[in-house]
């Protein structure tokens, strides 16, 4: 009985030419959280759009759990699942990415619980109530009935990560998340997704939080070139790093 929750093993991925992602392979366990650091241009978010199935694989072995999403073919090319089996796919993951894309004219609690009316065809008062409940979790009980327009950059996201639990994903993606937030909000939404790591739950956070992704991550990948230069416990490769290349990159950044 595996406890990963995703797997992906030699996964490639060019846009033309340009070759984004040389090799990776990755595991992510059932209450793991991942920060994936690195170069603008390393790989990082095309990773994490290849995760989920915002841009398919050139090559690769991609599963959730016992549900294989792609597997390669006898030319070594990936071969993805029908389409049942990419919509159970992305029932299995939330993503929450740097600039909200919250639906602007929906309110709060519209964009919480569409999703789980229009797609998972729970009943109304059902989806309210779930999604009630994950907005006070995100300390926004008072703002439910208003558009994201009214709200501050860091309310927009906490609202954006209550939508992307809302589906009670197995694991939650984080692109970037306070890449679109001034220092005071960026610290609102880092104590949020603090709070989810205490409480086990499964995420993978492409992050330029040093500090942050020390503290709260289990596990760290070093991206660069599109290859994995090193990964290793978060306080090993932040504090200890062995490779030249993250020395290096890691000598930028700021890691109180």
């Amino acid at each position: 009985m595996t406890n990963a929750v995703v797997t992906l093993n030699h996964g490639k991925k060019a846009f033309g030419d340009n070759e984004v992602l040389k090799d990776i392979s990755l595991t992510v366990n059932k209450g793991d959280v991942l920060a994936v650091i690195g170069p603008s241009g390393g790989g990082k978010s095309t990773l994490l759009r290849c995760l989920a199935l915002l841009e398919t694989l050139n090559s690769g072995d991609l599963s959730y759990g016992d549900l294989v999403v792609c597997s390669n073919n006898a030319e070594g090319r990936a071969v993805y699942g029908d389409a049942a089996t990419i919509a159970k796919a992305k029932t299995r993951y939330g993503l929450v990415f740097q600039n909200f894309n919250l639906f602007p004219h929906y309110t709060v609690l519209q964009n919480v619980t569409d999703a789980l009316i229009c797609v998972q065809k729970m009943p109304k008062d059902e989806a309210l109530a779930r999604g009630r409940d994950l907005l006070a979790k995100m300390g926004l009980a008072d703002k439910e009935s208003m558009v994201p327009c009214d709200l501050s950059g860091g309310q927009q996201q906490r609202v954006a990560i209550a939508r992307a639990m809302a589906m009670n994903p197995d694991v939650l993606y984080f692109d970037e998340p306070t890449s679109a937030l001034d220092p005071e909000l960026t610290r609102e939404v880092l104590k949020v997704i603090r709070d989810l790591a205490a409480e086990h739950m499964t995420m993978v956070i492409v992050t330029h939080e040093m500090g942050f992704a020390r503290d709260v991550a289990d596990q760290i990948i070093f991206m660069d070139g599109g290859v994995i230069v090193e990964q290793g416990p978060a306080s090993e490769v932040i504090n200890n790093p062995r490779h030249d290349r993250t020395r290096a990159f890691l000598a930028n950044y700021d890691r109180d």
